[in-house]
């Protein structure tokens, strides 16, 4: 029985025994935290209702909600609130939708985001268009979609959640030679080395790193971990300015002091004022 309507489908009451986990959820580690939401709902009810798309055998997919859905089944009640759109909606809408409704919840894992844009990247091949659909910055979904790239040893750092995916793309690319092969031991170590620094001082590492190819892992560590003298500057923005600085920052997937960091290195290099 219909109870409201929304801009993207009728509001209803379905019977959880109608609806299917849709297989482009994004969400792909569903246990953690039921018990929770189950206790939450159980005292304040269902604040947000769940999506789905109705499908050709009278049945509905989850779109966005399943742990919700979840805490319902645990619950034992037998219906569920949900947005109900007939709409035809492909593979890839239903990942962009399950994707966004996640990230406004800021709970998913590095690896369900990647394993998400990476999806809609074989799709669409666009950095560009990925970010608009998720609302990512596209310097993030660039990261991301280099997943494959990476070698195995890394790969498992970031599907454990030890390694950021900035930091892994960073030690690789300091371990690669000039044909591109990779040392993979080199990476290891380096991704070791990388990973508390900020991103300034990684900028330091890699320069140093890269700067003698001849020498040894070791040595190009102990050279990576001399850093320069850093002094800290307060400087005060009119309110377009800052704004402008938390934008850069947004892009760059930084916190706002390395984006002004990065802009004032900038500034300073194309003026000739940076010493050698």
């Amino acid at each position: 029985m219909s109870a409201d309507t929304s801009s993207i489908g009728e509001i209803v009451e379905v019977s959880l025994d109608k609806i299917d986990i849709g297989t482009a959820q994004v969400r792909t580690d569903l246990s953690s935290g039921i018990e929770d939401l189950a206790a939450s709902i159980k005292r304040q009810g269902l604040l947000q209702p769940i999506y789905l798309a109705k499908k050709p055998n009278g049945r509905f997919e989850i779109l966005a909600g399943q742990r919700r859905f979840l805490a319902h089944q645990k619950l034992g009640y037998k219906k569920i609130r949900a947005i109900v759109t007939d709409k035809a909606i492909d593979e890839d809408s239903k990942v962009a939708i399950s994707l966004t409704e996640n990230l406004v919840r800021r709970d998913n894992s590095q690896k369900e985001l990647i394993d998400a844009c990476t999806k809609l990247f074989k799709r669409y091949g666009s950095v560009k268009i990925v970010a608009e659909e998720t609302g990512l910055a596209a310097s993030v979904v660039s990261q991301y979609v280099k997943y494959d790239q990476l070698i195995p040893d890394l790969q498992k750092k970031v599907d454990k959640a030890e390694l950021d995916m900035r930091v892994a793309l960073q030690a690789q690319q300091a371990a690669t030679d000039t044909d591109g092969t990779v040392d993979s031991e080199a990476a290891k170590k380096y991704a070791l080395e990388l990973a508390p620094m900020s991103n300034q001082m990684r900028k330091v590492f890699i320069k140093a790193v890269e700067d003698d190819p001849t020498a040894s892992i070791e040595e190009k560590i102990e050279r990576g971990r001399k850093q320069p003298v850093l002094r800290q500057v307060i400087v005060t923005l009119e309110e377009s300015q800052h704004k402008g600085l938390q934008s850069f920052a947004k892009d760059e997937g930084v916190n706002q002091d390395e984006a002004a960091a990065t802009l004032i290195e900038d500034g300073l290099s194309r003026r000739g004022l940076l010493s050698k």
